[in-house]
């Protein structure tokens, strides 16, 4: 079998199971185990799979830059937006983390919620400055252009010291196995810790980055409190994230 065949078998098994064993997808093919984990290897360095232990998962596509991203699946993101929005109770002390579904949230704020928003994303303090009722508190550090957010020690050690009522957690993807995870490993810190300083933690995903894997883990399932995502999506991609301690908000 040729090369490019059997990576063309391996990115249909992903998106057909979910994952893949290197092990026992080298049995089937009647190939080495080598000759996969080589090949898995090199569909990972083009962005297309990511590598753990044993084998591999699809790869998040939320990979482009915040230009990018801010212009696509905007009505999906609105409609997220306005469905974590709904959860949010007056007095509350919450804590919106950056990303393009991130700011369809602070877009859909109702203006007569009156609401404590600690942020450290400018983008999302920009959205909340028209709002007649939010109090915004800005957390400052070094820029990561990526997302638009600030990181680093001073985002630390200010994150330290704020509790908060819920935290809206910005991901690349979601995975049963590897929970929230995201690509890069300081901004993963970042968020890890404003999950520890939150009493929920709610994680607003697009269906593309439910399954989906990417280098650097948050948290893991169990401790993320509410999943927001869309409504209409096939049971089987939902199944492995339902549990008793997981709320499922669709709309």
């Amino acid at each position: 079998m040729l090369t490019t065949e059997r990576k063309a078998l391996i990115l249909q098994r992903l998106r057909q199971d979910g994952r893949l064993i290197a092990k026992a997808f080298s049995q089937q093919l009647g190939v080495s185990e080598d000759t996969i984990r080589r090949d898995l290897r090199e569909l990972a360095g083009e962005g297309l799979l990511q590598r753990v232990h044993g084998g591999a998962l699809p790869a998040s596509p939320a990979v482009a830059d915040f230009t990018e991203r801010a212009q696509a699946r905007t009505s999906a993101k609105a409609a997220l937006g306005s469905a974590a929005a709904g959860l949010i109770r007056p007095g509350q002390i919450i804590f919106l983390d950056g990303g393009t579904t991130n700011v369809q949230l602070a877009r859909q704020l109702p203006r007569d919620l009156k609401v404590t928003v600690i942020t450290h994303s400018p983008s999302i303090a920009v959205e909340l400055a028209r709002h007649p009722l939010a109090e915004v508190e800005m957390i400052g550090g070094r820029l990561f252009k990526h997302s638009i957010v600030a990181v680093g020690s001073a985002s630390a050690e200010a994150i330290s010291r704020i509790r908060v009522d819920a935290y809206f957690m910005g991901v690349t993807g979601l995975h049963p196995e590897t929970g929230a995870t995201t690509g890069d490993g300081e901004e993963a810190a970042i968020k890890r810790l404003i999950a520890r300083q939150s009493a929920e933690t709610i994680v607003l995903a697009t269906s593309e980055k439910l399954g989906a894997a990417s280098a650097y883990s948050i948290v893991p399932l169990a401790e993320i409190t509410t999943l927001v995502t869309a409504a209409g999506l096939d049971s089987a991609l939902l199944r492995p994230f339902r549990s008793p301690n997981l709320e499922i908000v669709q709309l």
